[in-house]
């Protein structure tokens, strides 16, 4: 199988243009067709209803979706393990969505890096249903998320708690007054959002929608906006005074939680990093606390 092909049909899905697939391949638009024909010709089925400019994915090319991007995500890890050098001998794929990232795991990496030699780590950021499907096809060991799967199969570990705290650029605010001002609504998950739409439905119909921490904060500086944001973040710029906590807003805790297949081939890996991301590091509470910082 050429991967070309598959990868051809994924972005072809995802433009519903073939013009579009063709300029962002840097193909011709008759060169899409055709690796897209070749890859109907090997199936024996249509994987799209071609209408002028309306490409629908046609039954057979929804169910190919999700084949497609795990082929393609198994060859990609192959690649990388038999390219590992002569100081490694493993590879262990963490994923993760933006929030996540933001929020608690990218001050581990250096731990991380640290914690595990021989290691290579492959970090991903992607959503909670692909997080799931690749733990279920092999191809990602670790997925970290505020919502972890309901699936007997998968160990869960909770890993640590993030506190959400709602802040503005503008100080003296309360929740009643920010409906004056721009309001930036990060997803932290299910459970937030139920305790958002009791707690919180006076609030103005967000400015801007990100599953990014990073992005919120840099909006709410640029547009006198508001937003919750992890406590973490905030406590530099807290205690700058660029930032300030809305009255009357109660912190909403999440919990981070690690979920992975208990029957990995890289389970003493696994074992290694749940250790790591579950204490101050893999040397001691200083090195994490350097790590947090620089990350800020």
């Amino acid at each position: 199988m050429d991967t070309d092909l598959l990868k051809t049909f994924l972005e072809v899905s995802r433009t519903r243009h073939f013009g579009k697939a063709a300029e962002n391949l840097y193909l011709t638009r008759s060169a899409v067709s055709f690796r897209v024909k070749q890859l109907e010709g090997i199936l024996g089925v249509e994987l799209f209803e071609r209408q002028r400019n309306n490409i629908q994915p046609t039954p057979a090319g929804e169910r190919m979706l999700g084949h497609a991007e795990a082929v393609l995500t198994a060859w990609e890890r192959a690649k990388q393990d038999v390219s590992l050098s002569q100081l490694q001998s493993t590879q262990l794929a963490i994923g993760a969505a933006p929030n996540i990232w933001d929020a608690y795991l990218q001050a581990y990496l250096q731990p991380l890096h640290l914690g595990l030699p021989g290691v290579a780590l492959r970090t991903e950021i992607l959503t909670p249903a692909v997080m799931t499907r690749q733990l279920m096809e092999r191809t990602l060991d670790i997925a970290i998320s505020f919502d972890p799967p309901s699936l007997d199969e998968l160990e869960l570990v909770p890993l640590g708690r993030v506190k959400l705290l709602l802040v503005s650029s503008k100080a003296g605010l309360a929740v009643a007054d920010l409906r004056r001002h721009a309001y930036i609504k990060v997803d932290w998950g299910t459970a937030f959002n139920i305790v958002h739409a009791q707690d919180y439905a006076d609030l103005p119909l967000p400015a801007l929608h990100t599953g990014s921490a990073s992005i919120a904060l840099d909006f709410v500086f640029n547009n006198a906006g508001c937003a919750f944001l992890p406590d973490h973040l905030l406590q530099p710029h807290l205690d700058s005074g660029e930032l300030h906590l809305v009255a009357g807003a109660n912190a909403i805790p999440r919990t981070v939680y690690l979920a992975y297949w208990p029957q990995n081939e890289r389970s003493l890996q696994v074992a290694q990093a749940i250790k790591i991301l579950k204490s101050d590091g893999p040397h001691d509470a200083e090195s994490i606390t350097t790590t947090k910082a620089q990350s800020r």
